[in-house]
């Protein structure tokens, strides 16, 4: 099979066809030739206006709802919501039910991604039915593929539970996932505590209930010296502790929600449940802290923070609907309106380090793995163009920039309409 891209902009800083208009070969699934111009016979042909190629992009953070929630979202459904949004990578949450926490489940979901444009990791349970009790088996899983092992928006009440598994997966190499989010400091909570929570009357979430527990597990990892990410983060102190670990060369690295660089506490005044997150949205202070400490390399990646969540979960008056909002298919355009292209396609994907996964850029002979888009236009994001089952988004009638055409992985070429 041949596929042939026509007078398309490589993006990839590291690449020396970096900002140059080549024409890009790919033969059974490899990287073949890059030149000014090439002609060959018997090749299925992209010829897009103004069509850009980078890496594939990659999302650390995304739920789906197979097995247990299929009317949210199926994993076929989501890989392709994902492959045509961009991301020729995901990280799978255990946000399942039952959560993932056996060989055998994530042997399963990966046996039924084969053969697609998006490759699919898997963040599999830190404990036994993420619980917070027992350590699931996390070298029995990691031998079936899970990258990573967390309790999905759960933090962990023991930190011994987590010490333990600090050290134990250094065996093998493996990459813990803390989330901090203290429940007793929360409380229930609807929103972050500030001057917005309080003329709106609303049970608020202080950003200690986010710092003390970052604190203290970036502690258990400093006794431990094992390797741990931090899904997202909301507030400014919070990036500071990641900086000062990082500067102590800690194996810690973090992202950020979209969400969190695009909207504030500020957005809530309506009322719409769509705005109601975890991690909650911030103030504006902490949101410029987070736009710098992903520009200077503090947070390591952006998540679309994925969470598909069906109608009787979301569309309720706003203190009774539940926490989360799909993201795939905006962030891209999002990210644009705050940052230069050549940054929001390193954010999109330099995480893939801390995950271990292969980024082959240009490398001729490398396996085929490219996201197509085009940086120019603007428009406005309606329903339409959702491409995810549930429809809960907070970026509904937000500005996107650019345009996706779609993503490759080997012979796997997923276009949008």
């Amino acid at each position: 099979m041949k596929i042939l891209f026509k007078n398309a902009t490589l993006i990839n800083e590291k690449s020396p066809f970096h900002n140059q208009k080549k024409d890009v070969l790919v033969v059974d699934g490899l990287l073949t030739q890059i030149e000014d111009q090439i002609k060959v016979e018997k090749a299925t042909v992209i010829d897009k206006k103004d069509l850009h190629l980078s890496s594939g992009w990659f999302d650390p953070c995304v739920s789906f709802g197979e097995p247990g929630y299929e009317e949210r979202e199926t994993l076929a459904n989501g890989l392709l919501t994902a492959a045509k949004s961009g991301f020729t990578h995901i990280v799978l949450n255990p946000d399942t039910h039952p959560a993932l926490d056996s060989l055998t489940d994530v042997s399963h979901l990966l046996q039924q991604s084969q053969g697609l444009t998006t490759l699919l990791h898997i963040s599999a349970s830190l404990s036994e039915a993420s619980k917070g009790e027992n350590l699931a088996p996390l070298f029995e899983m990691y031998k079936a593929g899970a990258i990573a092992f967390g309790d999905f928006n759960i933090t962990l009440k023991n930190p011994n539970l987590l010490r333990i598994a600090l050290d134990y997966v250094q065996s093998f190499d493996g990459l813990i996932q803390a989330y901090p989010l203290d429940s007793n400091l929360s409380n229930g909570g609807q929103m972050h505590e500030g001057e917005v929570s309080t003329n709106l009357g609303l049970k608020a979430i202080p950003h200690i209930a986010e710092t003390s527990t970052l604190a203290r597990d970036i502690q258990l990892l400093e006794y431990t010296q094992g390797r741990m990410h931090i899904p997202y983060i909301s507030t400014a102190e919070s990036v500071e502790l990641i900086r000062n670990a990082k500067k102590k060369g800690l194996q810690i690295s973090c992202g950020v929600a979209v969400a969190h660089l695009h909207a504030t506490e500020e957005d809530l005044v309506d009322f719409d449940a769509n705005f109601k997150i975890t991690p909650p949205l911030r103030s504006s202070k902490d949101q410029r802290a987070l736009r710098e400490g992903l520009l200077d390399g503090t947070i390591d990646t952006v998540t679309s923070l994925h969470q598909p969540l069906n109608p009787e979960l979301k569309d309720l008056e706003f203190v009774r609907a539940k926490e989360g909002s799909i993201g795939l298919e905006a962030s891209f355009g999002i990210l644009l309106n705050y940052f230069p292209l050549d940054k929001v396609i390193l954010f999109l994907t330099r995480g893939k380090k801390a995950f271990k996964i292969k980024d082959s850029g240009f490398t001729l002979g490398e396996t085929a793995d490219f996201t197509l888009f085009s940086p120019k236009g603007s428009s406005t994001l309606e329903k339409s163009d959702l491409h995810s089952t549930s429809k809960n988004c907070l970026f509904l009638g937000s500005t996107i920039k650019g345009k996706v055409y779609g993503s490759l992985r080997s012979n796997a070429l997923q276009l949008n309409n």
